[in-house]
């Protein structure tokens, strides 16, 4: 590897066990020492990669955020698709929601960091503000696909359905997850089935 896969693959390894030592101990009872020791490196390989802790909780934030909104994103990358043929494509999306128990229990540490920092919340909302916007275009292009005017804007509409996924996440357990994708695209039917058709 050069130098630069080398770093990349340290920072990845970096993110993989925070990730698995902040579901594990809770954000507070994972150290850099700890998280830098469960991926193979020095606390000086952690500091050469991430500020602190926070940092690397946004970054996993992060990148699941631009992950998921690509995956809706992929949806649409057929323009020739139906309206019912693009909402089984978002049904079969929906319905991985939440399928990782890790990434709940995660979802969970971030607000409660948030709630306890007020650095970390400015850095948080940044991030879920973009995800709201990114969310809220794939929104208003299925109501465009679907010839449908929006029943409230559809950055509004991202805002509900994140608190409807994340609110649901929260109340599910590894025994019995939340029927999260399932809930949402139901609400999302409903939210179609009542609309007008967009003005011309």
């Amino acid at each position: 590897m050069n130098r630069e896969q080398s770093q990349a693959l340290t920072r990845e390894r970096l993110l993989q066990a925070g990730r698995k030592l902040f579901v594990q101990n809770g954000f507070g009872g994972a150290s850099i020492r700890e998280i830098a020791e469960e991926a193979g490196y020095s606390q000086g390989a952690f500091y050469s990669n991430f500020a602190d802790k926070d940092a690397l909780l946004l970054e996993l934030l992060r990148a699941h955020m631009e992950t998921e909104a690509t995956q809706l994103a992929a949806v649409f990358a057929s323009a020739e698709l139906s309206g019912e043929e693009v909402l089984a494509a978002l049904d079969a999306w929906a319905a991985t929601l939440h399928a990782d128990a890790n990434w709940t229990m995660l979802s969970i540490e971030l607000q409660l960091h948030a709630n306890r920092s007020r650095a970390f919340a400015a850095e948080y909302e940044t991030v879920w503000k973009t995800h709201r916007s990114a969310l809220g275009h794939v929104i208003g292009r299925l109501f465009a696909h679907l010839g449908l005017q929006p029943p409230a804007e559809p950055e509004q509409l991202a805002a509900g359905f994140m608190a409807l996924a994340h609110g649901l996440g929260l109340q599910g357990t590894a025994i019995h997850p939340a029927p999260t994708g399932r809930m949402i695209m139901l609400f999302l039917r409903g939210l179609i089935a009542g609309a007008e058709a967009a003005v011309k």
